[in-house]
């Protein structure tokens, strides 16, 4: 099949690769200048003016990414040169915290939970009692549960030393409002999905040489097209079971992989030249697309000279004087020394307060005064992964697809989301 792809970032590349590896030719369209969408390369320089590759977010993977792992190999990325891994880890800076050893699932946790420093006997227990329960109970809630109601017989320093840090990393949505039911199988998946699937995986490269540029580099190397810089403005139906045109050009099937909100526009504008029964479908999914809420992610790029942490992330206490939950050493993950990345997800104020907030938190947390180098907010970078939210289905309309981590499906907005539903998306495609 002739199939084109609407979209250069994650999903749209797995997209592309698995249709090409099924036979099929794909064209690639992608509006920006660079391929990766929402986890992209950035060009920064230090206040000397040197030059350095920062991303548009500090994103982290972990060992559950199965379908991410298999990709990288496919299209010529090793995981093991450019993915640091270690076992979960959430300590903070004086300590305390959560550190699982390098055993098979589940005794990994056990014993994670059972030696975590600055825990109580009875805020151990509440962890294990709780986590049992979700256990027995195959991982699954009410769809109206949301973590915090999920969690609440866990004591104050679990909650604040783990479950918090972990809801607001995997889900960008914090505990109060995020689905119960996200949260467990993303739990399920890592903490109990075999040995070495809750493995922290920290990117040693850019976020464009980990898979997108690659992924682009072996589509072409195939015989696919990749067109750069290039806004789809035009998708319309051929003749029913025939096809659609995009651009103005003949395809039998188009994967559409942009943000929740392009997508939506573009499909209330395509459905006004639609057939009528096209167009329900179009307007329809279009609508459920609109109704995503969403949550913004800030990095906050800092250096010192002496800067240097004691892991490669550390968490860190937060509030809303105190925004930042995590700090990554780029100096022990490729990048240049002394260069610090700070993440704060579900951020909230403008660019200039969070940064100058991070960096006092970075003074009275870490003892470092650092100089700034670039604040990234993506606004839009999550949908808000609430409790019994009803996500738009893969399904447009005959011959048209959705894949996008917004897209139906039982992950959060993370890579794995983003490349299962690319993956998923091509394997709809028939001859």
């Amino acid at each position: 099949m002739k199939v084109a792809v609407v979209g250069a970032g994650w999903a749209g590349m797995a997209a592309a690769v698995t249709a090409t590896q099924a036979g099929h030719h794909a064209t690639v369209f992608e509006a920006a200048r660079a391929v990766g969408g929402r986890a992209r390369a950035l060009n920064g320089t230090f206040p000397d003016g040197t030059p350095v590759v920062l991303d548009n977010g500090q994103h982290i993977l972990i060992g559950a990414y199965s379908d991410t792992l298999k990709l990288m190999r496919t299209v010529g990325v090793d995981p093991e040169a450019t993915l640091l891994r270690l076992p979960l880890t959430l300590l903070f800076p004086d300590g305390d915290g959560l550190a699982l050893p390098d055993w098979p699932s589940p005794l990994d946790a056990l014993a994670g939970i059972a030696t975590a420093k600055g825990w109580s006997w009875a805020d151990k227990w509440s962890l294990l009692r709780a986590t049992t329960g979700w256990q027995l109970g195959g991982f699954a809630c009410a769809p109206q549960t949301s973590v915090a109601d999920l969690c609440r017989t866990l004591t104050p320093t679990v909650l604040a030393t783990m479950i918090d840090p972990l809801c607001v990393s995997a889900l960008n949505t914090p505990a109060a409002r995020a689905s119960g039911q996200v949260f467990l199988t993303v739990l399920r998946d890592s903490l109990f999905g075999g040995r070495g699937s809750s493995n922290l995986l920290l990117p040693r490269a850019d976020l464009a040489t980990l898979f997108p540029q690659a992924a682009a580099t072996w589509l072409q190397a195939q015989g696919g097209v990749l067109q750069l810089g290039t806004r789809v403005d035009q998708l319309a139906p051929q003749h029913p079971g025939t096809g659609w045109l995009v651009n103005g050009q003949a395809f039998d099937a188009v994967l559409w992989a942009t943000s929740s909100s392009n997508a939506a526009l573009a499909l209330v504008e395509s459905a006004r030249a639609a057939p009528e029964t096209i167009a329900t479908h179009m307007q329809t999914w279009a609508a459920t697309a609109q109704a995503l809420q969403f949550e913004a992610i800030a990095t906050v790029y800092a250096h010192a000279a002496n800067a240097h942490l004691s892991q490669p992330m550390l968490a860190l206490r937060s509030d809303a004087a105190y925004p930042a939950q995590f700090v990554f050493d780029r100096g022990q993950l490729g990048g240049p020394q002394g260069l610090l990345a700070f993440v704060v997800s579900a951020s909230e104020g403008d660019r200039d307060t969070l940064q100058t907030q991070v960096l006092a938190q970075a003074q009275a947390q870490l003892g470092l005064a650092l100089t700034p180098l670039q604040t990234v907010v993506e606004k839009r970078a999550t949908f808000a992964c609430t409790p019994g939210l009803v996500r738009p289905t893969q399904a447009i309309a005959p011959g048209l697809w959705a894949c996008g981590d917004y897209v139906d499906g039982p992950y959060p907005a993370t890579l794995e989301g983003a490349v299962r539903s690319g993956a998923a998306a091509a394997g709809l495609l028939q001859n």
